[in-house]
């Protein structure tokens, strides 16, 4: 078989490796705190006997746009947005440090500090915070918790924890499966004091919906492409058996 029909067979699974990740942008274009991932083909020389005339085509993740979406009112004592650059700092799956931009906060029955997708928020002690019952509760742009305990009068505010904020440099993030961003390097991110927060506000997803409708089109016109190549391929193939067969 030519191999050229390689080629284009793996040009055609690329193709769909980088549409799977498009896809999963445009179904985020609406998730809280979202950071789309970028997608680039890159041309991989084939190695082997015989001149190298020909290239393979590679999908890769070159790294996730960090630009911060827009931040919308909600008025929900409980919504926090991070005002320009910064990460909450949460307790993953696997019970490691993450980084999130995802500020839409609840209060389990237990007590404690949540993101909506059941993350536990992490103060600066470095553990999960708990917030007792209280009548009122407050975030201060600085992350700091204040609470009015049930029954307390309403003046008598008292300060719980600070939730963890950090500002690392981008390059030392990676974006992994869970939609967290992990530290690169072992070890957690210390905090930064001059991260702050608005309470009340969440940011949106810095997915641009009509781009990726855009790039959506052009990836399903390239996997087109390929099939064609790869139908042309089978054809000369048969065509080539055949004036053999007459020879």
């Amino acid at each position: 078989m030519d191999r050229s029909l390689y080629i284009a067979m793996n040009g055609a699974k690329q193709t769909l490796l980088a549409q799977t990740a498009n896809a999963n942008n445009l179904a985020n274009t609406q998730t809280t705190g979202f950071k789309a991932d970028f997608e680039q083909f890159r041309a991989m020389p084939a190695f082997g006997p015989g001149f190298p005339t020909r290239v393979y085509a590679m999908t890769e993740r070159p790294g996730t746009n960090m630009s911060a979406g827009a931040i919308q009112t909600t008025g929900r004592d409980l919504d926090l947005a991070v005002d320009g650059s910064g990460w909450i700092a949460v307790s993953g799956a696997d019970g490691k440090e993450a980084y999130t931009r995802a500020g839409d906060l609840k209060i389990t029955p237990e007590g404690l500090l949540q993101t909506g997708a059941g993350l536990s928020v992490i103060g600066e002690s470095g553990k999960p915070i708990t917030i007792p019952p209280a009548q009122k509760m407050e975030i201060g742009t600085d992350g700091t918790i204040s609470i009015v305990p049930q029954g307390a009068n309403a003046t008598n505010t008292v300060i719980t924890e600070r939730i963890k904020l950090v500002n690392p440099d981008p390059a030392s993030l990676e974006k992994r499966d869970d939609g967290l961003m992990h530290p690169t390097q072992a070890g957690v991110i210390p905090a930064d004091a001059n991260v702050t927060v608005v309470q009340g506000a969440l940011e949106s997803s810095n997915v641009n919906a009509l781009s990726a409708m855009v790039e959506m089109i052009e990836l399903s016109k390239n996997f087109e492409l390929q099939t064609k190549v790869m139908k042309n391929i089978d054809d000369l193939a048969g065509t080539a058996s055949k004036l053999m067969q007459m020879a």
